[in-house]
């Protein structure tokens, strides 16, 4: 890993705009990302969890400028992408690319595997002939474990499994250095989860990728990632290395996420920490730490301000009145 971060995270914002009247002013503001703040070294594979609408997702669409967003910073090998436009960003998003959640939706049915595989070439890479572009593309194919018959195949010919080997061959076709994978399993069986984690750790390795490895499965965060950052309600309330993330965890919301693994050995006592109520909305949050009305630990001061994300040994960051 080098001593730079590939990408940094600084601040980032993105409100979504709630509107009413015949004019269709925004009358408040849904703040799906609130202040995010971190950076991924290059080589590692960052995994960010929590509950769905906490704004994982958000923020991984933001990063690749694939939202428009409301305030930060976001710096990729020390380049600004909120700053460039046009052609200049146009190059830049050759470094970046994305794997999405769902392999039946995110591949365009009326195109072939050539097709869908070879169109970021075809995009970034106008002056490549037919034949070469083909030539990338079979080899890439193989990479994640097809092959050339494959080529003139529609993506309702394929399971799910051998679809996301699709995505994730698009995804790879330029070479990026950083992947968003935005729950690249979920939509997949058990049974074909495993394989497709396990080429992604191969690939990680064999291009030199970092990625930002997006979940609300904590086992699956667990096989993947080097470093561990919990969101809640669009913010960060927790980020370190594995080690610490699964054996020290800090916040309490932390530990509520890792006693809803499921345990296999069904002799094994553990004490289960169930969180009352449900996820507040991002329209009307609570005041102070976000999660006090649902922590069994909340003090007073936990009604009235926010914590900051402070570092407590090791690059292990809580946001939490507990800690201060």
């Amino acid at each position: 890993m080098s001593s730079q971060p590939l990408v940094e995270i600084r601040g980032l914002k993105k409100y979504f705009p709630v509107k009413s009247g015949i004019l269709r002013r925004a009358k408040s503001w849904i703040k799906a990302v609130d202040g995010v703040t971190f950076s991924i070294e290059e080589g590692e594979t960052l995994g960010l969890v929590g509950e769905s609408g906490c704004g994982k997702t958000t923020v991984g669409r933001a990063i690749l400028r694939l939202l428009s967003v409301t305030g930060g910073e976001v710096l990729f090998q020390e380049k600004d992408l909120l700053a460039l436009k046009g052609e200049a960003l146009r190059k830049a998003r050759q470094g970046f690319q994305m794997i999405f959640q769902d392999p039946y939706a995110s591949l365009d049915p009326r195109l072939t595997v050539t097709q869908i595989v070879g169109e970021p070439l075809k995009a970034h890479e106008p002056k490549l002939s037919t034949a070469d572009r083909e030539t990338r593309v079979v080899e890439i194919l193989k990479a994640v474990g097809l092959d050339s018959s494959h080529l003139r195949r529609f993506p309702f010919e394929f399971s799910g499994g051998q679809r996301q080997r699709i995505g994730i061959a698009r995804a790879l076709i330029l070479k990026p250095s950083l992947i968003v994978a935005d729950e690249p399993v979920s939509a997949l069986d058990v049974s074909v989860q495993a394989q497709v984690i396990n080429l992604l750790i191969q690939m990680r390795e064999s291009f030199r990728l970092t990625y930002l490895f997006i979940s609300h499965d904590i086992s699956v965060v667990k096989h993947i990632s080097d470093r561990v950052a919990v969101m809640y309600l669009g913010r960060i309330v927790e980020i370190g290395r594995k080690r610490d993330f699964f054996e020290t965890p800090l916040h309490p919301y932390t530990h509520a996420l890792l006693a809803s693994i499921p345990e296999p050995d069904p002799f094994r006592n553990r004490t289960r920490n169930i969180l009352p109520g449900d996820l507040p909305s991002p329209l009307n949050p609570p005041p102070g730490c976000l999660f006090h009305p649902r922590c069994s630990r909340a003090m007073e001061v936990c009604g009235k301000e926010i914590p900051m994300l402070l570092d407590h040994g090791s690059g292990h960051h809580v946001a939490c009145h507990l800690y201060a």
